[in-house]
């Protein structure tokens, strides 16, 4: 149930950089934001750990930047992935990916502090 509320509230979280962030596009479908929150979720399970280790020399150079450009990365295989999902560029996927980490860590955080209250 945990997962579940976390990629709902990822979810929530792409309708709304979508919606101020020019360049990318979900519509006006939930279901879309959704199944992209469930890709994304997955290429950073299974995709992010192998970009990860095959640029470990980069990431150590740049002490841990190249972790954004893995990041934008995989929102772009999202963009490939997902119909309904546009991506307009790299640029906008770094801008997006960092915007939906941001988003993300503040949204669970709060949903952890009210739990961890009650």
């Amino acid at each position: 149930m945990n997962s579940f509320f976390k990629i709902l509230l990822t979810a929530l979280a792409v309708i709304v950089l979508a919606s101020f962030l020019p360049g990318i596009d979900v519509g006006s479908n939930y279901f879309t934001a959704v199944l992209v929150a469930v890709v994304i979720s997955l290429l950073n399970m299974f995709v992010r750990p192998l970009l990860i280790f095959l640029t470990l020399p980069a990431t150590l150079i740049t002490l841990g930047l190249f972790l954004f450009i893995i990041n934008a990365v995989i929102v772009l295989m999202a963009g490939k992935l997902v119909d309904g999902f546009e991506v307009s560029g790299f640029g906008t996927a770094l801008i997006f990916s960092i915007l939906l980490s941001v988003f993300r860590s503040y949204l669970f955080s709060f949903f952890e502090e009210e739990k961890e209250n009650a």
